[in-house]
This record gives structure tokens, sequence and C-alpha cells, in this order.
């Protein structure tokens, strides 16, 4: 039985989704403010995250930005907030999805479905650790290294990383990529998918190294 924290202040909202998840059989811890779901977040077991953005003490994206430094648990962003802009940044700095209030609760079902599905998938795939390069990833910690230094990912970045890592020198297009992270059909997703091949791309450049290459006009390849 997945762990589901839901962070939330709006005790109609918070109420709404606990029941729901209850009722489809998550079990769940309610924090009402950042601070609080920090702590339960460190000294819990938690498989996934449904985080507010508005909330008192530490807010939505103080929690997400502290919790990046060492964990790749899914988060998915519950806000208000509705401007691409807002969406962009907070995928930029950690969250695996967003969903906009007010929301439909089968489709929030839906996303912690396949979010879910997604750590499983990494977690399962424990057969061993894979070396590329000066690239070392440990399937069972999900900890990634280069030059034995450690780096943080996102669960997308740490699942196209590893798309990448298992299929050396293959082209893969946007929708490729899209459909095989994402398990969902692929619909013009350009910026999601180029807004993730460039967050890889900065954390995993050291010294002049390029290990993802451009293929105008098709796509990307891992050399």
């Amino acid at each position: 039985m997945a762990t589901i924290l839901i962070i939330e202040d709006d005790i109609a909202i918070h109420s709404l989704i606990k029941e729901a998840l209850n009722l489809h059989g998550y079990s769940t811890q309610s924090a009402y403010s950042g601070t609080e779901g920090k702590l339960l977040f460190e000294y819990g077991h938690v498989d996934l995250v449904l985080l507010d953005l508005m909330l008192p003490g530490m807010n939505g994206e103080e929690f997400l930005q502290d919790i990046r430094h060492n964990s790749t648990i899914p988060v998915i962003v519950i806000s208000a907030k509705n401007d691409q802009h807002s969406k962009l940044e907070l995928l930029t700095n950690g969250a695996d999805d967003y969903i906009t209030k007010p929301f439909d609760v089968k489709e929030l079902l839906a996303r912690i479905h396949i979010q879910l599905r997604h750590a499983t998938l990494a977690s399962v795939s424990s057969r061993k650790d894979i070396q590329y390069k000066n690239i070392d990833v440990n399937l069972d910690t999900r900890e990634v290294k280069v030059n034995n230094q450690t780096l943080h990912f996102t669960g997308r970045e740490y699942a196209i990383l590893l798309l990448f890592l298992e299929n050396p020198q293959k082209v893969f297009s946007r929708a490729n990529i899209y459909e095989s992270v994402w398990n969902e059909p692929y619909f013009d997703s350009d910026k999601t998918i180029n807004m993730h091949i460039s967050n890889l791309r900065n954390k995993l450049n050291r010294e002049d190294t390029n290990y993802i290459k451009t293929i105008w006009g098709i796509g990307f390849k891992f050399d």
C-alpha cells in the first residue's frame, strides 16, 4: 500500500483528497503547513507527496527545494496558479507533475497512479548498477555520480537518464521520450521535453563533456 503525504492547508480540499485516496486503497499522512510536511517527510515513510504552494510557515516552493537535495520521491503540485511560467518553473525546480485547482478527483488519481508506477518501475529495475564512461548509477538507491560527484535529479529527469543509459547511441524522438517516460500518448510536448533535456544537460555536463547530442530534425541520443 502506497503512502501519500498531503500538504494542504485548505481543510475542505485536504479532506476531499484524503477521502478519495483512502477509498482507493492508499494510506495517507496529513500536514497543514510546509514545516509540518517536512517533519512528516523526514521521519516517516512516504511514497508520493501532494503539495500545495501557498502554505503557512515553509511554503511549497521552499519545501520542494529542500527535499530535492536528497530525494527523488514523486511530488505532484496542486495549485491555483495556472500560468505557464509558474508550471514550468515548478517542473524545472523538481516537481514531477502539476495540477491546477479546481481539479477533477479522477484526474488526480490517474496522475498519482502514473507517478507511483514510474517510481516502482525505476526501483524494480535494480538488476545491476549502470556505468557509462564517467557516469555511475546505483539502481537500488537511485544515486547518480559523475566523476564521483553525486548529482540530484527529479523523477522524470532520472527516468530519461536511464532511458538514454540503457540505449546509448540510439536516437530518440521527443515522442519516443515522452511516451516512454510519461507512459501516455504524445501531444505536442516539445517544450516539456526540451526543458527536461536542458536540465539534464546542465547537471551532467562536466569538463566540457556533452553527453546528450541533438540530432537535428529527429531528436536526441546519448553519446
